[in-house]
């Protein structure tokens, strides 16, 4: 097991789906977790109880990852409870589709609003605490393949999650003197609450086919990477995208 004893991660997004997944996995690897939730305390309270329960330290906080500062005050208040930061985690996302003539502009705001504005302002939010600790540190970002292939229904989340990945890319090489590492992972076909109704309207044995494996991801094979990134075991990576699909696009 990768040990992540002595770490604080941040992961916006972790009260479900592939963010409380890896809120758990980076707790069992002995890193103290604080769980970003924008509206559903419940699950955030739960995924926090289960880590305590379990011998970890975990904190929730509320905040709209989308709006200016609401981050800035959650990351102090998280370092003031549970310590340096060292780890950021961008799991908080929207998943929607619409083909072009039936998109609005207030849809397409509100996915760029969420998707890329909320992931700049994690970093930004982030960064100066890492830079305190002076350890250097490690940010992970949820992007997607639909953001390195495209996809004609979901544009506007695509152009999202390519945008995350150009965001990384270019905070990669500005913080690299900083030794603060940063990695985009591409999921495909997650089995998350927010993709379910997807899943089901396509029907999951034929997109389970689609997959070299067989079977469509599940949050925690995101989860295995996310903590290989945030360790010391992934020292000399940074700039990259990890595609966690199940040979869904084989792409290398």
């Amino acid at each position: 097991m990768i040990d992540l004893t002595g770490q604080h991660v941040f992961i916006v997004g972790g009260s479900r789906g592939i963010g409380a997944a890896s809120a758990r996995m980076a707790a069992r690897a002995g890193a103290a977790v604080t769980i970003n939730y924008q509206r559903n305390s419940e699950a955030a309270q739960q995924v926090a109880a289960e880590i305590i329960k379990n011998g970890g330290r975990a904190h929730t906080i509320q905040a709209d990852a989308a709006l200016e500062g609401a981050l800035d005050s959650a990351v102090v208040e998280a370092v003031d409870k549970l310590g340096p930061l060292t780890g950021l985690v961008i799991s908080a996302g929207v998943f929607e589709g619409h083909y072009l003539m039936d998109m609005t502009a207030v849809f397409w705001d509100r996915v760029m609003a969420v998707n890329v504005r909320g992931t700049f302002l994690a970093v930004r939010a982030a960064v100066p605490h890492m830079r305190t600790a002076g350890n250097g540190g490690s940010i992970v970002i949820y992007t997607s393949t639909a953001g390195q292939r495209g996809s004609s229904e979901f544009s506007a989340y695509a152009t999202s999650k390519g945008a995350q990945i150009m965001f990384m890319r270019s905070m990669a090489k500005e913080l690299g003197p900083d030794l603060i590492r940063v990695n985009c992972i591409a999921p495909a076909w997650t089995d998350t609450d927010m993709a379910a109704p997807s899943l089901d309207a396509l029907g999951r044995d034929e997109v389970a086919t689609s997959f070299a494996l067989g079977r469509i991801g599940k949050p925690e094979d995101v989860a295995g990477a996310t903590i290989f990134l945030l360790s010391d075991l992934a020292s000399f990576i940074t700039g990259s995208t990890i595609t966690v699909d199940g040979g869904m696009d084989m792409r290398g």
